[in-house]
């Protein structure tokens, strides 16, 4: 695995060495030893699926307080636009994000760390998309701030008629209004 640096320290791209030949492909798609190496030591709890499919926006999504989350997200199949905003306050890239393309055929990986919101959006006709958690879904400490909010200007490589959104992502505060986010000078890893 090699890792990119992200213009946001601590979000980071990982890139897996894949190996090909006319029977298809193979990759180590995790190794805690590596992880740990290269990126951070984390202990992963929990991980996810969702399929979506073309022009559906989730987002941005975060957990609050002791229940923050890092996320290793990829895509299994099809093609994402996958999104990272520092909500720390304090952070000299507060309100800045980290855009990447993850596809079933990239084969990218992104690691997002504790103190971001996190979301996506679907390019291709549908999309596989998992995420390995290092806390537990905790639903009465979710957080949330408006995928469209203009001081982020995100471009979710989408045409406005073409966006999909649940109700729930349609209604989340501006990042100015958001009463939870992180304290950029608190350790928000105690346990290492």
């Amino acid at each position: 695995m090699e890792i990119e640096h992200t213009s946001i320290p601590g979000v980071e791209i990982l890139h897996p060495r894949v190996f090909g030949d006319s029977r298809g492909y193979f990759f180590e798609s995790f190794s805690q030893r590596e992880f740990d190496r290269l990126v951070r030591p984390l202990c992963f709890c929990q991980d996810n699926e969702s399929k979506s499919r073309y022009g559906v926006v989730r987002g941005l999504h975060f957990q609050t307080g002791e229940y923050s989350q890092s996320k290793l997200v990829r895509v299994v199949s099809g093609e994402v636009l996958d999104i990272a905003v520092d909500i720390r306050s304090g952070s000299p890239t507060f309100g800045q994000h980290v855009a990447v393309v993850l596809s079933g055929e990239n084969h990218i990986q992104l690691f997002i760390p504790r103190g971001f919101a996190h979301g996506f959006s679907v390019l291709s006709p549908e999309a596989v998309f998992q995420y390995r958690c290092d806390r537990f879904y905790a639903p009465a400490h979710e957080g949330a701030i408006a995928w469209d909010d203009p001081a982020l200007e995100i471009d979710w490589m989408l045409p406005p008629e073409s966006i999909i959104l649940s109700e729930k992502d349609r209604h989340h505060p501006l990042l100015k209004d958001c009463t939870c986010l992180f304290d950029y000078s608190r350790n928000l890893y105690p346990e290492f």
